[in-house]
C-alpha cells in the first residue's frame, strides 16, 4: 500500500510581485512573511496555525525566526533540503511526509530571495557553492558550468539547439499573458533570439534565468482536512528527491553527464503515482538554462534525444494547441526566478483552473526541480479525479 499518493494537498498559495534583483523594498525575512500570510489567506487558515515550516537551497529564513512575525501557536517541524535549485519539489515530499507521521499538521514551503540583504549571488553561489576546480579555470556562474554539459548534448547527443531557443519563446510567449510576470513586456521571436548576445555557448541571453527579488510559498495539510477548505486541492500524488549513481558533488565527472539527473527519480515518480509521462496534462520545467530543462524533459521519458527535435517544438509547448504544456507562467525565464518556486505556484493554478494560460480541463501537473544539481526532485500534483 503506497501511503504517501495523494494522503496530502496543496491547499494555499502565496507570492510577492517580482522586484528587480538588488531592488526589494523589503529584506527576506519580510518577503518570506508576505508570502506565508498570502498562502495562508488563499487557504483560509490562520498564520498562526502553521506548525510546519520547510524549504531548502540556501534560505535562510528558518522557522524559528518566522514563528514571531506570524503569531505561532507551536513550532512543531523545521527542515532545510540539502541542495540548491533542485530541492523544489523535494521540500513537498518533506513537508508532506511530516504530516503523514503526524510530526505536524500544517506545513509551510517556502522560498525568499533579496540581495540586498542576503547577497545570494555573490555568497551563497560565487563564493560558496562554486568548487575550486571551475574558479581556478575561469568559471564563477552557473550559465559556464551548465552550458558545458548542453553543449555535449547538442553534439554528443543530437538534441538540435532549435529545442533550446523553442524553451526560450514557449516561455515568453506566455509571459505576455501573465500580467504578473517579470518578463512579460519582451516579444521573443527567432530573430530577436538568433540575435541575442551569448552568455556562455550555446546559451544566448534569452535562454538564461533571470534572478529576482521575491517570495513564494505552499501550505500543505492532509487530504482529510483539505476538504473542508476554500480552494480546490492540488493533491501530492508523489514527490521523489534524490541522485543516481555516479551523480552527487562530482564536479563535472557524472557519469551520465548529459542527463540532468532525473532518471532515477523520474522512475520513482512513475512508480509511485501510478502515472506516466503520457498522462501528464501541463508541465512546470526547472529551466536554469533552457538546454538543462530539455535534458529533463529527456529524463522524464516525454521524449529521446532523437526525438526531441520533434517533441521539444515551440507549437507543441504552448497554450492553446500544444500537447505538452510548459512554463504556463513564464517560468524562471519569463515569469520570475524565486529558485524555482514560483513554479509550484503555477503547477498549483493549472489544477485550480486558475492560470493565465490554462490548459483545458488539466488533471496532473508535473512540476520539476532544479536540473543538474546534486540532487534533484520532482513532483506530480493531481485534481481529486486522479487520486
Amino acid at each position: 500500500m503506497n501511503v504517501f499518493r495523494g494522503a496530502t494537498a496543496i491547499v494555499g498559495i502565496g507570492q510577492t510581485p517580482y522586484y528587480k534583483r538588488g531592488t526589494s523594498p523589503d529584506p527576506e525575512l519580510k518577503l518570506a512573511l508576505r508570502a506565508i500570510v498570502a498562502a495562508c489567506a488563499d487557504a483560509g487558515i490562520a498564520p498562526q496555525d502553521v506548525d510546519g515550516f520547510v524549504s531548502y537551497g540556501s534560505e535562510r529564513n528558518d522557522g524559528q525566526k518566522l514563528m514571531w512575525g506570524l503569531g505561532t501557536k507551536e513550532l512543531k517541524f523545521g527542515a532545510l533540503v540539502w541542495t540548491h535549485g533542485g530541492g523544489i519539489p523535494g521540500a513537498l515530499g518533506l513537508a508532506a511526509s511530516a504530516i503523514i507521521a503526524g510530526h505536524a499538521e500544517i506545513v509551510v514551503v517556502y522560498r525568499a530571495m533579496a540581495e540586498g540583504s542576503n547577497e545570494r549571488l555573490r555568497v551563497a553561489v560565487a563564493q560558496n557553492d562554486t568548487a575550486a576546480q571551475y574558479l581556478v579555470n575561469g568559471m564563477d556562474g552557473p550559465a559556464q558550468i551548465c552550458a558545458m554539459r548542453s553543449q555535449r548534448m547538442i553534439e554528443y547527443d543530437g538534441v538540435p539547439r532549435s529545442c533550446l531557443r523553442d524553451m526560450a519563446k514557449a516561455a515568453y510567449f506566455h509571459a505576455k499573458r501573465n500580467p504578473n510576470a517579470y518578463g512579460r513586456t519582451v516579444d521573443l521571436d527567432d530573430q530577436t533570439y538568433e540575435a541575442s548576445r551569448y552568455i556562455s555557448e550555446p546559451y544566448r541571453l534569452f535562454d538564461c534565468s533571470r534572478e529576482n527579488d521575491a517570495s513564494a510559498a505552499v501550505i500543505l495539510v492532509s487530504a482529510e482536512r483539505a476538504k473542508d477548505l476554500a480552494k480546490k486541492p492540488a493533491y501530492v500524488l508523489s514527490a521523489p528527491i534524490g541522485a543516481p549513481h555516479g551523480w552527487g558533488a562530482a564536479e563535472e565527472n557524472m557519469i551520465d553527464y548529459t542527463s540532468g539527473g532525473f532518471k532515477s527519480v523520474a522512475k520513482r515518480l512513475w512508480a509511485q503515482s501510478g502515472y506516466g509521462p503520457k498522462d501528464v496534462d501541463v508541465a512546470q520545467i526547472y529551466e536554469n538554462m533552457t538546454g538543462m530543462g530539455v535534458a529533463a524533459i529527456i529524463d522524464h521519458g516525454f521524449c529521446t534525444p532523437e526525438t526531441a527535435g520533434d517533441f521539444i517544438r515551440y507549437e507543441n509547448l504552448i497554450v492553446p494547441g500544444g500537447t505538452f504544456p510548459v512554463n504556463t507562467s513564464g517560468g524562471n525565464l519569463a515569469d520570475g526566478f524565486i529558485h524555482g518556486m514560483g513554479l509550484v505556484n503555477e503547477a498549483v493554478r493549472q489544477i485550480r483552473g486558475e492560470s493565465p494560460n490554462q490548459v483545458a480541463d488539466a488533471q496532473l501537473s508535473l512540476v520539476t526541480g532544479g536540473p543538474g544539481d546534486m540532487v534533484v526532485s520532482t513532483a506530480l500534483l493531481g485534481s481529486a479525479a486522479t487520486l
